[in-house]
């Protein structure tokens, strides 16, 4: 039989300190909050997934930094409205993307995502296709398969550029959002 010495009351308190830490650190979620200027938008996009049952997004640094980076390409590009190229030096195949254009507005998040929310009018649940406009932007939105989102914005005088990339995509041909 062995027999252990009875613990001093310093080295209970250490213990217990040790294990409510590492509990705590398994138990938190590693999420990243967004910066200052994206204030919303996470909260925004997952105001709309919920309303169709889609779980909710978290922001990714890594996507942030990869819309970024394509929202400063097209602000050097006197800010135009395209979507990342699916091959070459700016292939964005890998992810989802929204894009969005303003002139002679000061956007926040908020006014960003509602823009592509508004397409709803033009979305199907029944069918899952669009009806008599352009909805891809919703849909990405709402995409269940997504769990990630990170957004940039950039300045050409008084335009706006907005661009957010999802992970993993969505907007499959032949497949619904939820």
């Amino acid at each position: 039989m062995i027999f252990q010495k009875p613990m001093k009351m310093a080295d209970s308190i250490r213990l217990m300190i040790a294990f409510i830490c590492i509990i705590t650190l398994q138990s938190s979620s590693l999420t990243v909050a967004e910066p200052a200027l994206m204030k919303g938008m996470v909260d925004r996009h997952n105001y709309w997934r919920a309303k169709v049952g889609t779980p909710p997004l978290v922001w990714s640094d890594k996507l942030a930094d990869f819309a970024q980076a394509w929202a400063n390409e097209l602000a050097r590009k006197g800010c135009a409205m395209k979507h990342r190229p699916s091959k070459g030096k700016w292939n964005g195949s890998a992810y989802g993307e929204n894009i969005y254009w303003s002139s002679g507005l000061k956007n926040q998040p908020t006014d960003v995502v509602d823009a592509w929310a508004s397409e709803i009018v033009y979305y199907d649940s029944i069918s899952g296709k669009c009806k008599n406009g352009v909805c891809g932007h919703y849909t990405q939105l709402i995409w269940k398969k997504t769990t990630e989102v990170g957004c940039g914005m950039a300045k050409c005088g008084n335009q706006e550029i907005w661009v957010c990339n999802y992970n993993p995509p969505g907007n499959y041909i032949g497949q619904k959002p939820y």
